[in-house]
């Protein structure tokens, strides 16, 4: 496996740790990170160059990748104890299609 991939891996596991250590401290709610990781989303979606056709439907997916899996991992108490691999198993089990493949 790539380094790369390797140290994205553990930023992502690190961002998901920070995430409920801000819910754990009352700081945040997952409601509010929920909203702010789907508001990431949608910005990035919306972008220019993410609407091109020149962009692959696996660029796509790589670009919503991260936010996909700290939404998932934001969630209830089985997803919040995943490891990364399984996951990212679920980010690709509940994608959903992009308006332009509907």
């Amino acid at each position: 496996m790539n380094q790369a991939n390797l140290q994205l891996e553990g930023l992502l596991m690190a961002c998901a740790a920070v995430n409920r250590l801000l819910v754990e401290k009352g700081l945040l709610t997952p409601h509010e990170i929920d909203v702010a990781l789907r508001r990431a989303e949608a910005r990035i979606t919306s972008d220019d160059r993410f609407q091109d056709q020149d962009m692959s439907l696996s660029n796509r997916d790589a670009i919503c990748f991260p936010i996909r899996l700290l939404l998932l991992a934001n969630g209830d108490e089985d997803c919040a104890a995943a490891s990364f691999s399984d996951l990212a198993k679920q980010v690709g089990l509940t994608k959903e299609p992009y308006n332009d493949q509907r």
